[in-house]
């Protein structure tokens, strides 16, 4: 068995974060953690009814402490919280009602791995609306840049759709480093968090 992933979980509710402790204490691949063992390698799970301010400030805190990635488990969310959540540098997020424990693990893994997930739905809600402010906004007065290469938007309309890294390498033909190489480019060049900015960037600023 390789290294466990270090998880530390954070929730105001004291129910919901033994709730979600208590499903990842035996996951043989899971260590969970707590705020004195905060560090670059350990990923940060955020249960909360609604994406508040008082929510983004303790990702922003996390983020302050090295910690980059950051998995929010949500009971709702509307269009402007899905854009605020990815402003702050959340990497993957989930609805409370679907979390699994399979499903938890996963995104978790991935998160580890350095990738970042949001639910198919929600991706298309994240390209409505970020499609229709370079509509209805930002075209009409000439705001249309450009900046990424065919290969990067190619890579990045893929990303937007819902596939992950191996989806992707499979549809282009090319291996699964060279995309998460293109994608590691794109955030380092725009000086974005993560897949899922980079994709709500491209979006509003009609590089895709």
């Amino acid at each position: 068995m390789g290294l466990r992933v270090p998880v530390h979980v954070f929730s105001s509710d004291s129910i919901s974060r033994a709730g979600l402790e208590s499903q990842l204490r035996f996951q043989p691949d899971i260590h969970v953690v707590n705020t004195e063992q905060l560090s670059s390698e350990v990923v940060a799970v955020v249960a909360t009814e609604t994406p508040d301010p008082a929510t983004l400030e303790c990702v922003a805190g996390f983020r302050r402490r090295g910690v980059d990635k950051v998995i929010l488990v949500v009971a709702t969310l509307n269009d402007a919280d899905l854009i605020a959540v990815i402003e702050a540098g959340v990497c993957a997020l989930i609805r409370r009602h679907e979390v699994s424990t399979d499903r938890l693990t996963t995104l978790i893994r991935r998160a580890a791995a350095g990738e970042s997930e949001l639910p198919a739905d929600l991706l298309t809600r994240l390209f409505r609306q970020v499609s229709h402010m370079q509509n209805d906004v930002l075209t009409p007065r000439g705001l249309r840049l450009a900046g990424l290469s065919p290969r990067e938007s190619a890579i990045l309309k893929l990303v937007a759709e819902g596939y992950d890294t191996d989806e992707i390498a499979t549809q282009l033909s090319y291996s699964p480093r060279t995309v998460k190489n293109v994608l590691h480019g794109i955030t380092t060049r725009f000086q974005l968090r993560n897949r899922s900015h980079a994709v709500a960037y491209a979006l509003k600023e009609g590089l895709i």
